[in-house]
């Protein structure tokens, strides 16, 4: 994946690769140690059906190893982005 500056990514919407629309990303998650990217935290879409994606608060959370393009859109693979388990340290 091509370099991507962090203020580029504010407020971009986020897309399943089956057209879905998820929401809006609103942080990224990143490891304070290996500087790892972990997670992004988007606002769900008003009408997306938030039960099978982990959440926090109003928020769901999209591994970001499910990212598989980022341009115009932050493209997830749907099936890598729901039901994972929510584990912090």
């Amino acid at each position: 994946m091509a370099k991507v500056f962090a203020k580029n990514l504010s407020n971009k919407q986020v897309m399943a690769t089956d057209g879905t629309e998820l929401g809006v990303l609103n942080n990224i998650v990143m490891d304070g140690k290996t500087g790892e990217l972990e997670d992004l935290i988007v606002k769900p879409d008003i009408g997306l059906d938030t039960s099978k994606y982990q959440k926090d608060g109003q928020y769901i959370i999209v591994p970001f190893e499910s990212v598989s393009a980022i341009k115009d859109y932050i493209v997830v693979d749907k099936t890598m982005a729901r039901g994972l388990p929510f584990d912090r340290d």
